[in-house]
């Protein structure tokens, strides 16, 4: 995949055509932010905060599943289900990378075929390298970028691994969590959190021979939820069967959505939680800009390498070690 060029950037020409939906403009201010040169971060961040009046209108959802559960087919059906309603979808697409290469698959547009051809909608993939719970550091940022540029539907798929799903609940406004039938194994084995954390369970393929499983699993899924404490005390978290391969239920998921904005902003909790999720994503970015100097640093750098080492053979303990990291950063 090609990347935009950003070798030279005028910002005000740049918001200016991404406010007018320019999606080529998009795709370049997103390689600007995600751009690790100094000088680009520093524009980055001059380009989100003047974009910033234009943002926060966009209905922000995750949506997370294990791999196999049709995360990006379910994506490119809700997609054109909302395009064909008139709304302009914008999906983050956050990609498993190698820890050893740094490789991405980054594979998500072939996997959304009808969405990535419509002018109405528009994917990015991510790699995931080097970054907490496998969630792209700028995925907030390119969030805000997409409303900018019109965009009023915002999906960010995460991998589905790790701890991406926390991230991604932690900059959007309702978390599904996709399933498969035959809750049965999956259930015993299903982790704890993400149930607590989702807004609505829904589990895919639903159609032909597997309705059974799928009506079976869901009746599984909402004997869990009882027992355990919703995330908000104004919504119950709902499980429905909907299938990606025919379109049947997508309509009742997108309504579950609609409904879940309309209590949330009536109890105020809406704007709670997103105040803030934008302090979390200012302690994020603090941590990321401090190890960022870190590195960058050539005179700290060589002395973190020498207490690295000392750590290694056992003669500093941890805490020692990064309370003299932390004196260098003073």
């Amino acid at each position: 995949m090609t990347l935009p060029k950003i070798a030279s950037v005028d910002l005000k020409t740049l918001a200016k055509d991404l406010r007018a939906g320019n999606r080529a403009a998009l795709a370049r201010a997103i390689t600007l932010i995600e751009s690790r040169r100094g000088d680009h971060q520093a524009m980055a961040r001059d380009l989100v905060q003047a974009l910033l009046p234009d943002t926060g209108k966009a209905i922000r959802v995750g949506i997370t599943g294990s791999p196999g559960v049709g995360k990006s087919t379910t994506i490119d059906v809700l997609g054109m289900f909302l395009i064909e309603r008139g709304h302009k979808v914008a999906v983050l697409a956050v990609d498993p990378s190698s820890a050893r290469t740094g490789g991405s698959i980054l594979g998500d547009k072939t996997r959304m075929a009808l969405l990535s051809a419509s002018d109405h909608g528009f994917i990015r993939p991510s790699p995931a390298a080097g970054t907490l719970g496998g969630v792209a550091a700028k995925t907030r940022e390119a969030m805000l970028l997409c409303e900018a540029a019109g965009f009023d539907v915002v999906l960010v798929e995460t991998v589905g691994i790790g701890q991406s799903e926390t991230a991604v609940c932690d900059m959007t406004d309702f978390f599904l969590a996709l399933m498969l039938p035959g809750a049965g194994d999956e259930l015993q084995g299903i982790k704890k959190g993400l149930v607590e954390l989702a807004d609505m369970i829904a589990v895919n393929k639903a159609d032909g021979d597997n309705i059974k499983r799928a009506n079976l699993a869901a009746a599984e899924y909402r004997g869990a939820l009882h027992i355990l404490t919703p995330r908000s005390a104004h919504w119950q978290p709902p499980v429905e069967t909907y299938s990606a391969l025919t379109g049947t239920g997508i309509d009742v998921l997108w309504q579950k959505i609609l409904d879940h904005r309309t209590a949330m902003k009536a109890s105020g909790e809406f704007a709670e939680r997103r105040r803030q999720q934008q302090v979390k994503w200012m302690w994020s970015m603090l941590e990321q800009r401090t190890m960022a100097r870190l590195r960058a640093d050539p005179a700290i750098r060589g002395k973190v390498k020498k207490i690295e080492a000392e750590v290694a053979d056992g003669r500093i303990a941890p805490a020692v070690a990064a309370e003299q990291i932390a004196e260098m950063l003073k």
